[in-house]
């Protein structure tokens, strides 16, 4: 590791080759393995386990009792919700294991997504940037970016903004953030941000 400018609690244990960025903060009985690879100003609750080779953004949020195994990478400022759940194998056999990366389905969750406590993300699917993933559910399908999905296997129920309100449809068709006043607009199926230029990060 560079220079120790992140906080690890002492009961937390971190493994030789990983990376950590500045302002980082790894909580209580947390596990860090070898190879992961953390941007700056992220929380890592308590009981978080990072997997081998992760690769987590900046600004992300962990809360508490939290598995990100390897095969799941985190775009920047994902919020992930007290004992979500991720997984890497869709079929698995104690009897026949199925050990490597060249067995685990990938998961990639996109900037600024939101999942909610005890959610369930089946692996090899996608979550879009800034969706929404209620509490509760089981996503098994990939997620369109500003989706909220709900529900058990998770449907679409409507869309989310970038600041984190459920968006209203105008009489013009333009959807409207409560929050920010920003508008939204259905492109060919894809929402899209009208005041923020979608290829823009900052």
């Amino acid at each position: 590791m560079r220079e120790r400018n992140f906080f690890v609690h002492p009961s937390a244990y971190v493994d030789e080759d990983v990376v950590i960025g500045a302002g980082t903060k790894i909580w209580h009985f947390s596990h860090i393995q070898k190879g992961a690879r953390i941007g700056e100003n992220c929380v890592f609750g308590q009981n978080v386990n990072v997997g081998n080779n992760v690769h987590i953004g900046n600004g992300c949020k962990v809360q508490n009792n939290v598995s990100i195994y390897e095969g799941v990478e985190l775009e920047d400022f994902v919020f992930c919700g007290p004992s979500m759940v991720f997984t890497n194998i869709l079929e698995p056999r104690c009897e026949f294991p199925q050990r490597g990366g060249a067995f685990y389905l990938k998961t990639r969750v996109g900037r600024g997504a939101s999942i909610g406590a005890n959610a369930t993300i089946v692996c090899g699917h996608d979550i879009g940037r800034y969706a929404f993933i209620a509490a509760g559910a089981v996503v098994t399908q990939s997620v369109p970016d500003y989706a909220l999905m709900a529900g058990v296997p998770a449907r679409q129920i409507g869309w989310m903004s970038r600041h984190g309100a459920r968006l209203t449809q105008q009489a013009d068709g333009i959807w409207l953030c409560s929050k920010s006043g920003w508008r939204y607009q259905l492109q060919e199926g894809v929402m899209r941000c009208l005041d923020k230029d979608e290829a823009e990060t900052v």
